[in-house]
């Protein structure tokens, strides 16, 4: 029997019951609903629970209280930590936006002037996208390494320059981790960025061209202003990424020299699975969720209202 006879035989309430369960928007997102409360929404409770208690890795027994809040705030460490955090993720989020805008104003030109060589620069700037933290990390190492084998050093040696101590020195490992981040990172802004400018309206440029606004005027007086909402979102994505990154830096540096290096992402990596402290790495797992959430709302605050656009 047919789908249509058996509608035609049910009964007029059954069928306004499927009008309107197919016409309603929450039976279809249900399933994503579940799936997010299983795997994201369960995870992040389960954390807040772990931090009001003493639960480690080697241990059954744990009790609710308040002291690894207290321990892990108090750590003399932490202010450190939160200072390298703050290099790491401010220079993150200014260079990647810089570069990619950089990258994504170039390949726009290029192929607006039809030139050789557009495609290939694209491509070229997403293979650091889609290369894993580890590996980039290992090739930065090789890069920076102090060894006779180490790429940097060697071309200053062949310039009759001298060596600098990419990763060994405290003052300069940070700004070393820096590069390898932002390399990695300004694939996903050119991107953005790139989809930005393909979007603003062309009659804005004749409209300049018109007025006799020079390359420069165009750039900071029409490009800029139409890319304010990519651009805040982007500081948001890259803000929230920078903060969770801890990958590249455990292969690069390992956190040395000393604690120079070591980003709280990869603190709370240190203490859950070197020291077996599991509430003290969820109370700096909520730290860390705090601070990124309380970045992205700073940055929402000035996406542009509807009324502005």
């Amino acid at each position: 029997m047919s789908p249509i006879a058996i509608e035609a035989d049910s009964p007029p309430q059954s069928r306004t019951f499927m009008r309107r369960f197919a016409g309603a928007p929450l039976p279809w997102i249900m399933p994503v609903i579940v799936v997010i409360g299983i795997f994201y929404l369960y995870p992040v409770i389960d954390v807040f629970r772990l931090s009001f208690t003493n639960a480690t890795l080697i241990g059954d027994n744990q009790d609710y209280t308040l002291g690894s809040i207290t321990n892990a705030l108090s750590s003399p460490q932490l202010p450190d930590i939160l200072w390298a955090t703050l290099i790491f993720v401010g220079g993150s989020v200014i260079g990647q936006q810089i570069l990619g805008l950089a990258v994504a104003v170039v390949v726009i030109r290029g192929e607006k002037r039809g030139l050789f060589g557009t495609t290939i620069l694209r491509t070229t700037a997403l293979v650091a996208w889609v290369v894993p933290g580890i590996a980039g990390g290992i090739i930065w190492q090789m890069l920076f390494s102090e060894a006779p084998y180490g790429a940097l050093n060697s071309i200053l040696r062949l310039m009759h320059m001298p060596t600098v101590a990419w990763l060994s020195d405290p003052s300069i490992a940070p700004w070393s981790t820096l590069i390898s981040n932002i390399w990695r990172g300004t694939a996903f802004s050119m991107v953005v960025m790139y989809a930005a400018l393909k979007s603003i309206d062309p009659s804005l440029y004749e409209a300049a061209e018109v007025d006799g606004a020079t390359a420069s005027q165009q750039f900071f007086f029409v490009t800029l202003p139409q890319l304010r909402a990519a651009i805040l979102v982007n500081m948001i994505l890259i803000t929230i990424q920078t903060v969770n990154t801890f990958d590249a830096i455990i292969t690069l540096t390992g956190g040395g020299p000393g604690r120079a290096t070591e980003v709280i992402s990869l603190y709370v990596f240190n203490i859950v699975f070197r020291n077996y402290d599991l509430s003290g790495g969820s109370v700096l797992s909520v730290l860390m969720l705090i601070i990124s959430l309380g970045l992205a709302f700073i940055y929402a605050s000035f996406l542009p209202k509807e009324e502005e656009q």
